[in-house]
């Protein structure tokens, strides 16, 4: 059973809850997953079964989108819905549609971000929640991330408790963390934020359109059909594909080294393919003298 599972992950679940009940649904233990969702947040979660477990890496490094909502008046200790209310500041007049669509128009590109308290980022060998959890100070650090596109959708105001929540659309690389975003936006709007809602619709470009449920799953599975895999090929459309012939093929099999190509791929890592068959995930050596093998698939 090889090949990428697209899953939607409910709300109340971790990532690792999933791996394990697909495992114990199709029976089968090689299953791993592709970036880690927080449990409060529901969306599109990649699994990647039997030969497809060794793009994992490949899969993570992509950009994701997703739609959220800031809610503005005040902030927490976790930057979302779940933490301890901090910062407080009522919005007695609600932010325009304009300068909601202009503000945020001014993260997109390279942002810096601060990395949240309660994180699984290390700093000097301890995680940042644990240093949160025995209230000890910490400097934490700041990563630079990109924001691809971010665009606004609603704002609601509620006047009796005088807050707004905005709902954007972001599409970003990598490890940025959405709850900072969320806070970053409030910030710059004059007011203490959280991240209130989040959803992932899209990453690696599997979208919501590809994905099911678990109970969809087991129905399927009730039903005895072959769950709905995706080809290994299918998560790998971001890498560059160098065509090979036969007797490069053969070599491949064995995970050799191989000669450069007349033209060298623009992507870090790319596929090695031999009539429409995905091979392999090659890389330029470190001599870049040659070419050597990342992942070998089974062929």
């Amino acid at each position: 059973m090889d090949g990428i599972l697209i899953l939607w992950k409910e709300k109340g679940m971790t990532s690792h809850d999933c791996v394990f009940k697909v495992r114990k649904m199709l029976q089968t233990k090689k299953v791993g997953h592709t970036g880690t969702l927080d449990p409060e947040v529901e969306g599109v979660l990649p699994l990647c079964l039997g030969e497809a477990t060794k793009i994992v890496p490949y899969l993570t490094d992509t950009t994701k989108t997703y739609r959220a909502v800031a809610m503005l008046g005040f902030s927490t200790d976790t930057e979302d819905q779940t933490g301890m209310v901090q910062e407080q500041k009522a919005v007695d007049i609600p932010v325009t549609t304009q300068k909601l669509q202009e503000v945020l128009q001014h993260f997109c590109g390279e942002i810096s971000q601060q990395v949240p308290l309660y994180s699984a980022v290390k700093v000097n060998g301890k995680k940042l929640y644990e240093y949160a959890r025995e209230n000890q100070p910490v400097d934490r650090p700041f990563r630079q991330v990109t924001i691809h596109d971010i665009r606004f959708l609603t704002a609601n105001y509620d006047k009796v408790n005088k807050v707004q929540s905005i709902e954007f659309e972001v599409t970003c690389s990598k490890g940025t963390y959405i709850r900072t975003l969320c806070l970053d936006i409030g910030r710059a709007l004059g007011y203490p934020a959280h991240m209130a809602h989040l959803i992932r619709t899209g990453t690696a470009g599997f979208t919501e359109a590809d994905a099911l449920t678990l109970a969809e799953l087991q129905v399927q599975i009730d039903k005895q059909q072959e769950p709905p895999l995706l080809p290994i090929s299918r998560g790998l459309s971001h890498l560059d594909v160098l065509e090979v012939d036969q007797a490069t093929k053969e070599r491949i099999r064995h995970g050799q080294k191989l000669s450069l190509p007349a033209q060298l791929p623009q992507t870090l890592f790319f596929q090695m393919v031999y009539d429409g068959q995905l091979l392999a995930i090659y890389q330029l050596h470190e001599t870049k003298e040659q070419l050597k093998p990342a992942r070998v698939f089974q062929f």
